[in-house]
Formats: C-alpha cells, structure tokens, sequence
C-alpha cells in the first residue's frame, strides 16, 4: 500500500463502529479524511497522536474512495497551556470550528498556515488573546474573499493621517466620524496584523491598548 507522510492538524473526530474513527484534518497541502482504525482501543498505538490542539506527524493509506486510512501518527508539538485557560480554551474550538467549515468549500493549503499560527498564539500566555483573535479574524476574511480594507474607506477616498473613524458594518467599510474610535494609531495596527504573521507582530511593543477597537473592527468585519 503506498502511504504518505505529513504534518496535521485535527479539525474533527468522529466515532465509527465500535473502535474506529474518522478524522477531518488539516495538512500544509489542504484537507484530508483519514479513517483510524482500532484508535478507540485502550492500547490503540494511534491515539497519543492525534490530539485536539496538536501538530502531528501522521502517515497515511489509501482506502477507499477518498477516505485514507491512518497507518501511523506521533505528536509533534502539543499545546498544552491552551488547556490551562478557559478564554484561549473556547477560541480554540472557535477557530477549529470556523476553519473546518470554510475548509469544506475553500480546500487551500493556507488554512494549515493560519491554523499553526493561532495555536502558537494561543499557547503562549505572553500573547494578548485579543491580538491572536484580531488577526485570526482578518485573516480568516482574506481567505474567503472579503479582506478588510485598510487604504481606503468604504467610499474609496484615502484614509487620511488624522481623522477618525468607525467600522461600518452594513458598508462593510471604515467611515469617516467626528466621533470614530479608529486613529491612525489603530489603523498601523490592523494594516500590520493584514500582512504579518502572529510570530512578528507579537514581537511589536506598545500595541496593547489599541487591541479592544482592531479586534472590534475585525470581528465585524468577519460578521462573527
């Protein structure tokens, strides 16, 4: 039987006969669908291997059809801390839950990118959770076509240094107001997070207490 080797990420686990399970997952080619045979076994050698929150080193078989068959698995990196908080817990599942869906339409090797990203954020506790949200958010909508626009607002005119501004979620767009909570300060950050990875922007100091309003903006905009 020829196997594969690759890297992966459970996106689903769902029980199958009376040992057995299916498994959706994420690997730096796209998605896949594995079946785990005997991994509900209390001996199965499978099952340390494919944890939630987790990067594995799987190998799998062709079976039937298109569901492969799991030969072999071992855990790369376990992120255990994101268990020790229950905030970073829930946006977890979130974000397993959000790419898993939009994974079964859009199939692009980018979500195992995104995926790795946010469980490193997540994990590390010196990673303000509102930071790894805003930029999974923005680059959730990226992916599915709808990216935020940071040059321009709603009506196309230049984003101006010094005017404010207020997410508008029915234009789907920043609007120029007398009254808005977005600065040009909040703007450098969610232009940042749009074209950085989370290992470099966490790395930038002084952003914290613009976090509140980018996540808010974000999270509109990803009609979350």
């Amino acid at each position: 039987m020829k196997t594969t080797r690759t890297r992966a990420i459970v996106l689903r686990r769902t029980n199958y006969g009376e040992a057995d399970r299916i498994l959706q997952l994420l690997t730096p080619t796209g998605r896949i669908a594995v079946m785990a045979r005997g991994v509900r076994r209390e001996k199965s050698k499978l099952a340390g291997g494919i944890e939630l929150f987790a990067i594995s080193d799987i190998v799998v078989g062709q079976g039937k059809g298109q569901l492969q068959v799991l030969t072999s698995s071992r855990l790369v990196q376990f992120y255990r801390h994101i268990l020790e908080d229950y905030d970073r817990l829930q946006f977890a599942y979130e974000m397993i839950a959000q790419i898993s869906k939009a994974s079964e339409s859009l199939d692009e090797p980018e979500w195992y990118d995104i995926a790795t990203e946010i469980l490193m954020g997540l994990d590390n506790k010196t990673v303000p959770l509102q930071l790894t949200q805003m930029w999974f958010y923005l680059h959730m909508s990226a992916m599915l076509g709808d990216q935020l626009n940071i040059d321009r607002d709603y009506k196309g005119e230049k984003l101006s240094a010094g005017t404010t501004y207020r997410y508008d979620s029915h234009e789907k767009g920043l609007v120029a107001a007398s009254n808005g909570e977005i600065t040009t300060d909040h703007i450098k950050v969610l232009r940042l997070a749009a074209t950085r990875s989370l290992q470099v922007i966490m790395q930038v100091g002084g952003i914290g207490q613009f976090l509140p309003e980018c996540l808010y903006v974000a999270r509109q905009h990803a009609s979350l």
